[in-house]
């Protein structure tokens, strides 16, 4: 059995993730923002963090310890205005891009990971040059699909630099979550069911560097197999955070 943490697993998507797991026998660490989110999960292990916070991503990071597996799930969706963390970085590329990268980079590495992105990614732009929409007016839902675009990418780039490491991104559809609002058309299993398979390297699961939704491997945008957009989007993350990526 696995030791496995999943962020962003104190309601939603992520604590379906963390209950299967944990149902199959895994060792399973929950992830919750703050102490109150982690209050409501009783005696579970849990690990605090506000990934909208660098000192506490880092302090996460350094509190986590070794894990055969990560499960990268935390995220938020878009938003009205552009809003900026006490690290002066735009919310939702330091939440859904940067606390990845974060972790990624200064956890002891596993064996697996997995990152969350959503079907929008197809929409999303690889623009290094504006990341946090410094210059180019706020979309809420575009900075979304481009964060969600980078998170293939920082997939991808693991995948690459790691060849140890089996590293994959998965659309988990559209489901009934807080996120996926009420309109959604898929239940939380469904959501959870190619995290899980990855995650346990079950069967055809053992492979890196793809993009997969309901356990059928899909092309991604294109612009994630771009080398050059891969070391960019790392190098700017290493940039904003202070943490290199170790080869």
């Amino acid at each position: 059995m696995a030791r496995i943490l999943v962020t962003g697993s104190t309601d939603g998507i992520g604590l379906e993730t963390a209950r299967t797991l944990q149902a199959q026998g895994h060792e399973v660490a929950f992830h919750a923002r703050s102490a109150e989110r982690a209050a409501g999960l009783g005696g579970e292990e849990v690990l605090v963090g506000d990934l909208a916070s660098l000192e506490q991503t880092k302090a996460l990071a350094a509190a986590a310890g070794k894990f055969d597996v990560v499960v990268h799930n935390a995220g938020i969706g878009g938003q009205d205005e552009r809003a900026m963390t006490g690290d002066g970085i735009e919310r939702t590329f330091q939440v859904n891009v940067l606390a990845p990268y974060v972790l990624t980079a200064l956890m002891p590495r596993p064996q697996r990971l997995v990152y969350l992105t959503s079907g929008l990614e197809s929409v999303g732009v690889a623009d290094l040059a504006d990341l946090q929409y410094e210059r180019k007016p706020w979309h809420g839902m575009q900075a979304y699909s481009d964060s969600k675009l980078h998170d293939v990418a920082l997939a991808f780039a693991v995948a690459r630099l790691w060849p140890e490491v089996y590293s994959n991104a998965v659309d988990p559809g559209w489901i009934k979550t807080k996120l996926g609002g009420a309109n959604a058309t898929d239940e939380l299993p469904i959501g959870a069911a190619t995290q899980v398979w990855l995650a346990t390297g079950a069967g055809d699961a053992l492979v890196t560097g793809r993009y997969f939704k309901w356990r059928q491997q899909l092309r991604p945008n294109p612009a994630v197999n771009d080398r050059a957009y891969q070391d960019g989007l790392l190098r700017a993350c290493a940039d904003l955070s202070g943490v290199e990526l170790p080869l």
